[in-house]
Order: C-alpha cells, then structure tokens, then sequence
C-alpha cells in the first residue's frame, strides 16, 4: 500500500530532470506527463504522505493522482479510523485540488483536461461508491475482498444493460473502439519517433545514448594507499563521485544525512537541474522513489541513510529485490561502532535481515580498496545492492595481505598450510580477524582468515572454491558486530552480538562485547 504513490513521484522527479538535461526548444524529449491510481489505503499508509509531501515541494506539475475515494476499507467504512480532509491536506502540501462524481464521464473528462494545464501536482478527488450496480453489496465493504456472487453479478449485468446468461462478454462495437485506440496510439508513436530523430541534435543523441548504455569501463576508480587509515563511508563517498563523473545517470541524495553518508555529487548541483536528490526525512518514499528512476530507465540511482534507519525503508527494498532493480542504497553507521549514539542508532540485526531477503546483495567491505571492488562487482550484476559502511576509520590493508577474489564474495586475506582455525569476518572486524591471527600465529596456534564482503555472492559459488576458502577440517569462527544468525551456516562458533548495545564511545563499546585482540585471541585459547 502507497508504494505505487511513491513511484509515480520518483517517475515524475525522472521525468523533470529527464526533460531538463535532455530537451530543446527545437527538440522536446521528454514533455509527458504521469498518471497515478490510488484509493484509501494508499492514503491513509505513511509513504504516500512522504512522497506527496515532497512531490508538492517539488512542484511537480508533471503528476495527476487520481484519488478513488470510495470511504471504504476491509473493516468498515473508513470513519472508523480516518477523518480528516484529503483535499485540505494536499492543498496544505502545495497540490492543487479537483473534486469529481467518479461514475460521472463528463466531470472525469474535464478533470483530467483541466490538470494537464495546471503549474502543480493535481490530486483528483473521485467519488464513487464501491461494488455500484451490485444491489445487495452496493457500498458494503463486505464486496471488498469476496466475490459477488453469481445471483448478484448477473443483477448487476441487467443494471448495465448486459447480457446476464453470459459469464463474459465484450461487445462488438467497444472492441473496435479499442482496436482503433491501439492503431491510434502506433500512429502517434511512429509520428512522434520521426519527429524526434528529424529534430534531435547530435549532442542531445550523444546524451541519450549514455544514459541508455552506461559504460562501466570508462569508470576512473580512486586508489587508496595502504599506510592510511579511512572510513569506508568515506572511501564510498569518494567512490560515488567516480562513477558520477563517468555516468552521467548516476544519481541520488539522502535522507538529511548528506554530510553524515558521505553522498553529497561534488559540484553536481541539486534536483531538478542536478544531480543531488535532498530528499529530507522520508527514507522509505526516498527509496521507493529510487525505485521508480530505476524503472524509469535512464538513471542508476542510490539513496543513503544510516543503516538503522533501513528499517524505515524495508518495503521498498523489497520490492527492489522482487523486481530486480538496479538500485543502490548506501547505509553507512553500520555497527556499535557508532559509539554515543546509543541503542537505537545501533544495527545489531539488520545485517542478518538483509542476507535473507532473496536477489539481493549485501556488501559489506573491510577496507577502501575492497568497497571499490565491491562497486566493480555490483554495478556489472543484475537487481539491488546495498553498501554497509562504517563510521569509524579502517587500516587500509596492504597488498600483499589483499589476495584472493572479492568477486566471488568470500576470499583468503592469510592462509597457513598448517591452519586450526579459520577466521572469517566482515567489514571493519576484519582488521581486527587479522591482527588476531597474527597474535595467535606468535604462540604457535595457525589461523586462516577470510574476509566475506558479500555473503549472497559466496554461497552462489560451488563447494569446491568455498571449501578453498573456507578450510572444512579447521574450527571456524565468524567475527562480526552483529546478530549473526547467518553465519553459522559456515561457522562452527559465532562472535556477534547478543544483546542491544551500550552507550560509550566506539572503542569502550567493542571492548566491552568482545571485539578486541585479546578478547578473540583468549576465545581461541578456550577452544
């Protein structure tokens, strides 16, 4: 529910930044507009309000929602629980406002000619009444998830002047008049795709075909020395700025989080006319209007908030994944690492959440150089990614530590022929996998350590790389500052949170659950 509302505004937002960079006054592109159906339910969900909030800021004139006010839900009428004054509160959001008899033809006509003209959002208020012809259940919310019935149907058939001994019919001359309107609608086509090709000038094509067929390659990626120290939010940030100034489509913003995320497009310039989407407090509209750019099918977008804050925007990630999107969202503060902060900014089990939603790819990178090769791995593959990246600084491994194949998910960072343990980890406890490894290799006890930035990638990969990097005669033991359900389909033993975390600065927080050199290394010795 509302998830349509939310599309229809990010269609909108692509279609005016569409028309922005890409029309003319000798050759207009993009110049259509963007019609929308929604009923009570849409309404009354908190997305819809996100999104029309933000479509009325916008000015969006390019949207008509047409509104199917029938007053009734599954319940009852919608009185029970919802009375307030649609019109007034989308006019409060700077939309302008019809109200029409929905059953009536002439008011619908009007209505919608009207709103083609208007220099704002327009929200059509439809009266109707539920089930009308049915006269049993005409206005009854009891129509609203049975069948009528096959009494009532043929009734209703009679109302509307329809044969009622037939279970299904069209008549002759309602066909051809949707025959014409097919014909109608490929002359149109054909007429305004000539018109395109004998007006578009060489640099609005060149524009066009970028934005079509991105080139992945012509992507400068930035290096990052191994004797630094930097958050991946950070790295991610300068990462993003890469791929924006390879492709001219790839675009986002934030939920309010901009300077937080790391997400802010250098000298990009803001919606309409840039590249940089303020989207304000609303992630989960921000991400379904994600969505809808990535249908749209010029744009590869990215929305950015704090991981916790995921949880505001589940639906939508959802439905990216069912749809096999190309949307990417970036979620940075991604453990206890946040540090005073405190409990409800800290993910303790959103990581495990989003492993387990299907066709969808979680990238959680331990330093700058992998995050790049993370972004290399996911924006060559199909459907959504997201990017969990910390707050905190991270060592940027060196070369000859970084071996093995991020690619593929899961990879040997330390190998030792002789190995007891294996290690694997993610995202800034692998640091802390290898420092540890170290330490236990000086009292005699061999460690493998794999770093895991992507656990959906690793268990595509048949068993025989797995057991190469996962040694199966070894004890392993998954580090990470999260729940961590997941890893035990790999690991023998789980270091991971078990509990909601403290408020403290970030590394009284990780000494206090365990996540230190001598709290592993004395784990290791226990076993």
């Amino acid at each position: 529910m509302g998830q349509g509302v939310a599309n229809a505004v990010g269609f909108a937002m692509a279609a005016k930044y569409a028309s922005n960079i890409l029309n003319s006054d000798e050759c207009k592109i993009i110049d259509h507009k963007v019609y929308c159906l929604c009923g009570d339910g849409d309404l009354q969900e908190g997305i819809s309000y996100e999104a029309c909030s933000l479509a009325g800021t916008l000015g969006l004139d390019n949207l008509i929602l047409i509104y199917d006010s029938n007053n009734i839900t599954i319940e009852g009428d919608t009185s029970i629980a919802w009375n307030e004054d649609v019109k007034a509160r989308f006019e409060a959001q700077g939309w302008a406002v019809s109200r029409i008899d929905g059953h009536n033809f002439d008011e619908i006509d009007i209505a919608l000619e009207e709103a083609k003209n208007r220099c704002k959002p327009t929200l059509i208020i439809a009266d109707t009444v539920i089930a009308k012809g049915a006269c049993e259940l005409e206005g009854s919310h009891h129509s609203h998830g049975a069948p009528l019935g096959e009494e009532e149907i043929a009734a209703a058939k009679q109302k509307c002047g329809f044969d009622d001994k037939k279970s299904f019919q069209v008549d002759e001359d309602v066909k051809a008049r949707f025959e014409i309107a097919v014909e109608k609608g490929d002359l149109a086509e054909a007429e305004w795709s000539a018109n395109i090709r004998k007006k578009i000038s060489e640099e609005q094509q060149r524009l066009l075909d970028q934005l079509e067929n991105p080139d992945f390659d012509k992507i400068e990626w930035p290096k990052f020395e191994s004797n630094q120290s930097i958050a991946t939010r950070e790295s991610n940030g300068k990462i993003l700025n890469a791929i924006a100034k390879a492709l001219p489509g790839f675009m986002g913003g934030s939920a309010d989080l901009g300077p937080s995320n790391k997400s802010e497009l250098k000298g990009m310039g803001d919606f309409p006319f840039g590249r940089n989407m303020h989207f304000g407090i609303r992630e989960h509209a921000m991400a379904a209007i994600c969505n809808a750019f990535s249908l749209y099918g010029l744009f590869i977008p990215y929305s950015a908030t704090f991981f916790i804050f995921s949880d505001y925007l589940k639906p939508a990630a959802r439905l990216a994944a069912l749809m096999n999107l190309k949307t990417y969202f970036i979620w940075t503060h991604d453990s206890i690492g946040v540090g005073e902060d405190g409990p409800t900014h800290q993910p303790i089990e959103q990581l495990s959440q989003f492993r387990a939603l299907p066709n969808f790819k979680v990238f959680r990178p331990a330093d700058a150089n992998e995050n790049v090769a993370c972004w290399q791995v996911a924006l060559k593959s199909d459907g959504p990614a997201a990017f969990v990246c910390s707050r905190q600084k991270l060592e940027v491994l060196k070369p000859d530590v970084a071996f093995g194949d991020p690619t593929k998910g899961g990879y040997l960072l330390k190998e030792r022929k002789d190995a007891k343990f294996t290690f694997i980890a993610s995202g800034s406890e692998v640091i802390l996998a290898l420092k540890s490894a170290c330490a236990l290799e000086k009292e005699g006890i061999m460690v493998n350590v794999v770093s895991m930035p992507c656990m959906e990638i690793f268990n595509a990969q048949d068993d025989a790389y797995k057991q190469k990097v996962i040694n199966p005669s070894t004890k392993r033991v998954a580090i990470e500052a999260s729940s961590g359900v997941e890893w035990y389909r790999y690991a023998d033993v789980v270091i991971g949170m078990q509990s909601f975390g403290a408020s403290a600065k970030a590394d009284d927080l990780f000494k206090h659950f365990g996540f230190t050199q001598e709290s592993i290394c004395e784990k290791v010795r226990q076993l």
